[in-house]
């Protein structure tokens, strides 16, 4: 028998479960460095200590440890190719190498030329923004047409949109740590492209025979009405910003001046690159239409760029808003776009609950929300799920915002027109977006609006908020539509007896049949002209004439609407539409047409329209006119919420003859803002 062997003791190595997230997916030992541990700070790693949401998922793991594997890779090929290395005593402005390659070859990769540079991967969202095309858009397989397409030459113009580039000049600024120290700052630049509209002519679609119009280069505008002469060039809106210029710019001048373009240099991070292109290119046109064709084209440089350049949150709102239009869009599964979505939207609330928090930059804050309430109504599919915070929400705080900064009072001093040009103060940009927020959302909620009072004094004096050059619509049939909301909150709320409601009816009908009979004197009796003038251009003062018009028909029935017994059967509801139908018709439509401007219209007639009227026919054509487009934002939401009301309407068992898309919506638990 053999005799046992001596027991020997041994250590057991017990692991760390409060190690970083990214040294436990490396399975590399952590030093638990807070706010970094040593391995992340020396690699350039995202150090995360709360649990990741990749974590969670098995692919997203494995997908994020490639990355990661592909990053340090990367990290150590860039320290071998230091031709000079520096000390830790190097000043970083005495470290400035001359241009690379890999500063000069976007340009390469926008026209589609080989040699261009592959960027890092996102840490954040476990997957790259920046990954070469070749390989496919977030690394699905892409073919030919879709590559040409994303490839294309700066100055190819964009599809759906057959109009002139401008570019953004962009830098980007990585820094490099040696044992801890920052010891170099590497800048790299490039310029993406924009598209700017100096034509309105080409592409759209007019009433009758939905003729197409090839324009030519050139604009029109004209104010037109004798109480506006003498003040063409009159500035309408004051475009204040959220917070002064960095310390490198001076004036608003120098923001927009550059020596390669006509646009700010724009910090951007490598990973939100292609989100940015994306969003000059094909998002801002959606914004802001009407307001663009006011400032001559100029809409862009005017308050979406420099508001990106001194905003932060804004940034941020804009690039969840590119990254939920190219999921919509370019039919990306949700697993490779959401984490972008979400993490831009989160970093956008975060944004302004710490500048709340400080109770600092109040504009800023203003200006950052407005645009998560009113870019989410171009982008988006109806049936998107991703969590969000409902707009009307968003508008609380706007409201404290406007009552803090007090622009109900800039915007009750300014004079009402008719007056001389010195005595017109321009309205401030953001008070004109709220009210045009607070006007028509109060409709999706059958309330008052919040600054109700605001317009029935502004009503009352003719005055002028802006709101015809931001969305087309005369200020005057505006503050009326605010009225008709008043009057439905005081329906809702059982406030006004039957025979009180109707002559207030009567009453706020005459208003409205008031700003006609003005539009009517003003214009002298004279036969308005064609909106697409010879030459392409568009004549603002016809187009706006249209516009007021719709939206005065849409009041109307939507006045008609809270009469006791209302049937959508009856005549005169019939003959409104016939009306509606015949404007609508004059204003352009298609891609580059106006109608995703008259969305409030739209729905206000379809909810009352019948089955097989001439309102549903003209619907069903300008949305084929749009196209896939047709499916997005604002637009989308209401063809699909009027799709239900027909349902349930053109079916006597459910049918009740009135006007109920509030109660749809409600039902299938939609929040749209529809304007």
């Amino acid at each position: 028998m053999q005799p046992k062997a001596p027991k020997t003791s041994t250590k057991t190595h017990r692991r760390s479960r409060t190690g970083c997230f990214t040294c436990r997916l490396r399975r590399k030992k952590c030093d638990e460095g807070k706010p970094l541990c040593k391995a992340c700070k020396h690699l350039g790693l995202n150090c995360e200590y709360k649990r990741p949401v990749w974590w969670s998922n098995v692919d997203q793991r494995k997908r994020q440890k490639e990355a990661i594997k592909m990053l340090i890779k990367r990290t150590k090929l860039s320290e071998k190719a230091q031709v000079s290395p520096l000390s830790a005593d190097s000043p970083p402005e005495l470290s400035r190498s001359a241009p690379t390659s890999d500063c000069t070859s976007d340009r390469s990769s926008q026209l589609g030329l080989p040699g261009s540079r592959r960027r890092s991967l996102s840490i954040e969202s476990g997957y790259s923004l920046e990954n070469d095309l070749d390989d496919g858009l977030y690394g699905m397989p892409m073919d030919t047409q879709q590559l040409h397409a994303f490839h294309a030459h700066p100055h190819t113009q964009h599809a759906g949109y057959p109009f002139g580039a401008f570019d953004v000049d962009v830098i980007t600024e990585k820094q490099t740590f040696v044992n801890s120290f920052p010891v170099r700052k590497n800048s790299s630049a490039f310029t993406t492209t924009a598209f700017r509209r100096p034509s309105y002519g080409a592409g759209l679609s007019v009433a009758p025979g939905d003729t197409t119009f090839n324009g030519l280069d050139g604009f029109h505008s004209n104010m037109g009405s004798p109480e506006m002469e003498g003040i063409e060039n009159f500035q309408f809106l004051d475009f204040a910003f959220g917070q002064p210029t960095p310390s490198s710019i001076s004036t608003t001048s120098e923001l927009l001046s550059s020596t390669t373009s006509s646009a700010p240099c724009l910090p951007v991070e490598d990973s939100d690159r292609q989100l940015f292109d994306h969003f000059l290119a094909s998002v801002v046109r959606l914004i802001f239409p009407i307001l663009d064709i006011s400032l001559r084209g100029m809409a862009t440089q005017e308050v979406v760029l420099p508001a990106l350049a001194t905003n932060k949150c804004y940034m941020h709102c804009c690039l969840s808003v590119a990254a939920l239009h190219l999921k919509s869009t370019q039919q990306i599964p949700s697993e490779y776009i959401d984490q972008d979505i979400m993490r831009h939207r989160y970093a956008t609330i975060s944004e302004l609950c710490e500048t709340l928090k400080n109770d600092t930059d109040h504009l800023q804050i203003l200006e950052a929300t407005l645009a998560m309430i009113l870019f989410q109504c171009v982008v988006g599919h109806p049936d998107d799920t991703l969590p969000d915070i409902p707009w009307h929400s968003h508008f609380q705080a706007a409201t404290s915002l406007v009552h803090k900064l007090n622009l109900t009072q800039a915007l009750n001093e300014i004079t009402a027109p008719g007056g001389i040009p010195a005595q017109y103060a321009p309205a401030p940009i953001n008070m004109t977006l709220t009210a045009w927020v607070d006007i028509l959302g109060a409709t999706m909620l059958g309330r008052a609006p919040q600054f109700a009072d605001t317009y029935r004094e502004k009503h009352l004096c003719r005055g002028y908020s802006g709101l015809m050059e931001l969305m087309g619509c005369d200020d005057q049939v505006m503050y009326l539509i605010s009225e008709i909301a008043c009057l439905e909150a005081l329906k809702n709320d059982n406030m006004l007896s039957d025979m009180d409601l109707c002559e207030h009816v009567k009453s706020l009908a005459s208003k409205i049949d008031e700003t006609e009979d003005i539009a009517l004197a003003a214009s002298g009796g004279l036969p308005v002209g064609p909106i697409v003038r010879s030459d392409g251009g568009i004549n603002q003062t016809t187009l706006a004439h249209h516009m007021t018009d719709a939206f005065r028909y849409a009041a109307r029935i939507y006045l008609c609407s809270l009469v006791p017994g209302f049937d959508r059967n009856q005549i005169q509801v019939k003959e409104l539409l016939n009306k509606l139908v015949a404007t609508l018709e004059r204003i352009p439509g298609g891609v580059d047409g106006f109608d995703r401007s008259l969305v409030w219209v739209y729905l206000i007639g379809g909810s009352v329209s019948t089955q097989g009227s001439l309102f549903r026919q003209f619907l069903y054509r300008r949305n084929d006119m749009l196209g896939a487009e047709g499916t997005e934002g604002s637009w989308g939401r209401m063809f699909r919420l009027l799709g239900e009301v027909w349902r349930l309407e053109d079916n006597p068992a459910t049918a009740m003859g009135g006007c109920r898309w509030r109660d749809v919506m409600v039902a299938n638990g939609w929040d749209f803002l529809m304007i």
